[in-house]
């Protein structure tokens, strides 16, 4: 995420906005048709003052209660139609310009769903969150109801004044004097508001990230009895955002006051002068009233100028933080994608290297000069101290990230040059932090297999011993929660491991996929496991020597290279640090090799990131 956002004296409000026309234009017709509408009916409130002129100068001058009568019942009907109008207005925005926030909402998050795993490292999720919620909200609410009243408040005062001369020129301009000194304090008003409007937005991103945090970790909360802690730097980030909140009302009532003011300054001149012109015979009282109404009909039109300008000035500052995201590069797809994968081949890393995209100048790569062919129907096991790149290594297979170097084939294919929709169709995972969704058991495990059939979901059950789901409430069919926290731990990573494998899947990467389970439930998974991965060409990480076993041969990474690959007895009996590993001995020797130096954050699991 951008340290500092861009500066909204950088950028123009109107070009900001103007960047929502591919959403409003298909429902343009009903939009401007609306605007219409409403200018029709503000300018509806302009013939009021016309026809309180006609009943000064005529029925009241000539004392005739029926023309009274009749004004009064002019002055009803127009009232109805107006509200009849503005009400036309409402039905005719609210459905078109809902289905604009809705389009905005999808094509956001279809647009994270493809954007690269190092850009969600660096966004806050809180962030993302506010983006497709509060600020798509405001937006719709700019498009509803300041976009619109922007015209017909403009096209109200243009008329009205047209109105004013008509009746006495004099006079307005005495009411007209003010405009040069309202543009003045508008322009400055809008600078400033721009700048405290983009710090409000991006700190409720903030507060959003520590609620979601705080919620998502209430156990680990809980459990290290850190509610205080918690809910002061909740209440920090708080004050912090009611302050600028506080700055934003400041700004507003400063504006409101002085565009109230003036007008009224303006208003109270026009009346005395106008008075003195009666009385000296230059002007009918009649015209004088009609004048004065007119003037007072067009105080909402311009004291709402201000707060227009800051609704629109929020909503661009949100359509500003909105193409932020939508203007990040998705990860490239290949122009020519490549043909059917071969047989025979297995998967080959040649000279791959890796650096992260945060690395500092000048730091080591995560992985460096990684030469390693796993042989078709081959397990191969990847052991390594913490902080070796095994996951790192691991998340390269199915492009979570980009080799920065090298090439990696899928039976002589590079998977550079495969669509990822093929790619993760070949490869399958499972991570040993295993994330479940807030949908049914099925659901959960059949993401691994679009279309996969019962007799594939049970037989992955099956596999990876989640035998438990039949004793759950609804069976496969039961809601797991947010996260599968209503799970243990041991039961979402069975879950995840029949995800990956309940589509049989040509090549399987397994990031030490048993970690979370007993003993005895782990040798009744090993012995399935190994039937599924004679089918199948696997990396596994392992950490333990019951998960090497699983193995028909096994690689050594050591600070971000491959030391040493042979069989688990083999390293055993060559490599000192491979026996170490194996043996669970305690120490910080071998554990450091390899671990970065760079700020990238390195898991208790023993991997990179």
């Amino acid at each position: 995420m951008p340290e500092k956002p861009a500066e909204p004296t950088d950028r123009s409000a109107v070009r900001s906005l103007l960047r929502l026309w591919p959403y409003v234009r298909p429902v343009r017709l009903r939009w401007i048709g609306a605007a219409l509408v409403a200018v029709l009916a503000s300018c509806l409130a302009l013939v009021i003052p016309l026809i309180l002129k006609w009943m000064v100068d005529g029925p009241v001058a000539d004392r005739d209660p029926g023309g009274v009568w009749l004004g009064a019942l002019y002055l009803l009907l127009l009232g109805i139609v107006e509200a009849g109008l503005f009400g036309l207005r409402r039905w005719l925005v609210a459905r078109p310009l809902a289905g604009v926030e809705a389009a905005m909402r999808a094509d956001l998050y279809r647009h994270l769903q493809r954007l690269p795993v190092a850009f969600h490292d660096r966004w806050p999720s809180g962030q993302l969150l506010s983006r497709g919620t509060t600020d798509l909200m405001l937006l719709r609410m700019f498009l509803a109801f300041p976009l619109t009243f922007l015209l017909v408040n403009g096209t109200t005062i243009l008329v009205g004044f047209v109105i004013l001369f008509v009746q006495e020129w004099s006079l307005g301009l005495v009411l007209l004097a003010p405009a040069v000194p309202l543009m003045v304090l508008c322009s400055l008003f809008e600078t400033k508001y721009a700048l405290v409007a983009r710090k409000a937005q991006d700190q409720v991103g903030d507060l959003t990230t520590v609620v979601e945090e705080s919620v998502l970790g209430i156990r680990i909360v809980k459990g290290f009895g850190r509610n205080r802690s918690q809910a002061l730097a909740f209440r920090a980030l708080a004050q912090r955002l009611r302050a600028t909140e506080l700055g934003k009302a400041r700004l507003l009532a400063g504006i409101w006051a002085l565009i109230t003011a003036i007008p009224e300054l303006a208003i109270g001149a026009a009346l005395v002068l106008g008075t003195i012109e009666v009385a000296n015979g230059g002007l009918s009282a009649g015209t004088l009233v009609a004048f004065l109404s007119t003037a007072l009909a067009l105080r909402w039109p311009v004291e709402s100028i201000g707060f227009l300008l800051a609704m629109s000035q929020e909503s661009a500052t949100a359509a500003d933080r909105y193409f932020e995201v939508m203007d990040v590069a998705e990860e490239p797809e290949p122009e020519a994608p490549g043909g059917a994968a071969g047989a025979g081949r297995g998967i080959v890393f040649e000279g791959v290297e890796f650096r992260y995209p945060d690395a500092g100048p000048g730091s080591p790569p995560a992985l460096a000069r990684i030469d390693l062919h796993i042989r078709p129907g081959e397990t191969m096991a990847l052991v390594g101290a913490t902080g070796s790149g095994k996951t790192t290594l691991t998340a390269l297979v199915p492009r979570l990230h980009e080799v920065t170097g090298g090439r990696i084939l899928l039976d002589g294919e590079d998977i550079a040059t495969m669509r990822r929709s093929r790619l993760r169709e070949l490869v399958s995972v499972a991570f040993e932090e295993p994330t479940l969704f807030s949908a049914t058991v099925g659901e959960n495990v059949l993401m691994g297999a679009e279309g996969a059939s019962e007799k594939e979901l049970r037989r992955a059950l099956s596999v990876a011993q989640a035998g438990f789901v039949h004793d759950l409430p609804q069976g496969v069919g039961t809601q797991v929660g947010e996260q599968g926290l209503s799970l243990s731990g041991g039961q979402r990573q069975r879950l995840a491991l029949a995800r990956a494998v309940v589509g049989a899947p040509r090549f399987l990467v397994l990031d030490d996929p048993l970690s979370a389970l007993d003993v005895h439930t782990e040798t009744l998974v090993e012995a399935a496991l190994r039937r599924v991965l004679e089918d199948t060409t696997a990396l596994v990480v392992a950490h333990r020597p019951s998960t090497v076993m699983l193995a028909d041969r096994v690689a050594l990474l050591s600070g971000g290279r491959i030391t040493a690959v042979g069989t688990h007895q083999e390293l055993l009996r060559t490599h000192a640090e491979y026996a170490w590993l194996m043996s669970g001995a305690q120490g910080t020797g071998a554990q450091d090799t390899g671990a970065r130096d760079s700020g990238v954050l390195v898991s208790e699991e023993g991997s990179t990131r």
